[in-house]
């Protein structure tokens, strides 16, 4: 009981820092510090016999520094590179060019709701380019929102539309996906493509026909129209066409280096080789060396700000995670669980509410996720519960939540280009990803084991 009421208590003081504005990493790690700090104080062991040493303080250090090593040589490299490739696409011009011509069709629709469904399943697809909720909200904004409003969609359902472009992650190279594969203890290609794919595109199928009906109810009551703007061309085509393609080219890396068709590689050799082959047209494009080697340093520059604003935070919430289950929280937690009845799906529920109050209360769907996807495999082992059964919905629940929440960079950015209230923004958002959370949840118990 009392490891129960001390992980309740930190918890709600951690998501009580993030929300007023600390930062997450730094608030992460410190609420696990002190739950470390709490199981000595307790008596609990943090270490394997083999590893602990003759103080249970030492072992607190001894358990940050493993996990650092460990995250930072495994994972996180993964995660670094990632979005050091996102972030060389934004470089070479290849997002802009993807916004640019998935724009193009959406300008013959002339139903302002029709446009408003189809811009949203289109700004969906810009999301397996641009898989930064922010940078491809402002990207839409630049884009696609004036489109949208010279059509006649109004002010806020056009923000709402590329507001929620990332709400449920569609990308099966996301960092995300990454992590909740390694969770669900799934080969990535499986868990992304035979699992996740299918439930996120249901759920984007459902949230695209909500925002039909729920924005064209707003409009009504609210009496509001697009108004015809002034706009410019916004992106200059400053790149060729086909360079829309390349920020698809780890997508078709994981597709084809598989072992069957080519030699297996990991993602880490895959985006490498995307990155290389990137440089190589820019080489061809630029004649120039010194531009292209400019150029591949922005993926240094990414990778830094990944291991600061990403790699960091994952350790933190593995702290945060084993402080938990060390207090004994997690114990208690499931004897809750376990004992209300219906084990694996009220324990999905449980997490599924947690995550997306993190998330709303934060503004930060990564660190919702990542303060306790880590908690997914020793929940699944002592539940006797799928790992995948209990990851996937929070991996969603988790993005979805950031899309209501007014503190949310991608709100924040979008309402405010858009010249509305961040509350008035959520408002249009809510809806559609209430129904989007209903459909992964149903599809998660339809189609997964538990």
């Amino acid at each position: 009981m009392a490891g129960l009421l001390i992980g309740l208590v930190v918890t709600l003081l951690v998501g009580r820092y993030v929300f007023k504005g600390y930062p997450a990493t730094g608030v992460l790690m410190t609420g696990g510090l002190a739950l470390l700090l709490a199981s000595v104080l307790l008596g609990h062991p943090l270490l394997p016999p083999d590893k602990a040493g003759e103080s249970g303080f030492t072992d607190i250090v001894v358990f940050v520094a493993d996990l650092l090593s460990s995250r930072a040589a495994e994972l996180g490299l993964m995660v670094m590179v990632l979005v050091g490739f996102a972030h060389y696409m934004t470089h070479t011009g290849a997002n802009a060019m993807v916004v640019r011509l998935a724009a193009r069709p959406l300008s013959r629709i002339r139903s302002p709701y029709v446009l408003v469904v189809a811009g949203y399943f289109a700004a969906c697809l810009m999301s397996l380019a641009v898989s930064s909720a922010t940078g491809l909200g402002v990207l839409l904004m630049a884009t696609l929102f004036p489109l949208m409003v010279n059509m006649g969609v109004s002010r806020g359902a056009a923000t709402a539309v590329c507001a929620s472009a990332v709400a449920v992650i569609l990308s099966p190279t996301s960092g995300d996906v990454v992590v909740a594969a390694e969770a669900a203890g799934m080969p990535l290609i499986d868990f992304a493509f035979r699992i996740t794919l299918p439930i996120s595109v249901a759920a984007i199928v459902a949230m695209g026909a909500t925002h039909f009906f729920w924005q064209r109810y707003l409009d009504r009551h609210e009496h509001s129209e697009g108004h015809a703007l002034e706009v410019g061309d916004e992106i200059e085509g400053r790149v060729p066409h086909f360079y829309a393609l390349l920020p698809f080219t780890p997508i078709i890396g994981v597709l084809l280096f598989d072992g069957r068709m080519l030699p297996k590689l990991g993602v880490v050799a895959i985006l490498l080789v995307c990155i290389l082959f990137t440089a190589l047209v820019e080489f061809a494009r630029l004649r120039d060396a010194r531009a292209v080697f400019s150029g591949v340093e922005v993926v240094y520059q990414g990778m830094g700000e990944a291991f600061t604003g990403v790699v960091m935070l994952i350790v933190a919430a593995g702290v945060f995670a084993h402080g938990l289950t060390s207090v004994g929280f997690i114990s208690a937690l499931l004897g809750f669980v376990q004992g209300a009845g219906s084990g694996a799906g009220l324990l999905l529920l449980a997490l599924v509410a947690i995550t997306t109050l993190a998330a709303v209360t934060t503004g930060s769907g990564n660190a919702a996720f990542y303060a306790f996807v880590e908690l997914i495999p020793k929940l699944a082992l002592h539940a006797g519960v799928n790992p995948a059964f209990l990851v996937i919905p929070m991996l969603q629940a988790s993005n979805l939540g950031r899309t209501v929440s007014p503190v949310a960079g991608v709100i924040v950015a979008c309402s405010g280009m858009a010249r509305l209230s961040p509350f008035e923004l959520v408002k249009r958002t809510s809806l559609p990803c209430a129904v989007g959370l209903l459909v992964v949840v149903a599809g998660t118990w339809l189609m997964v084991p538990a």
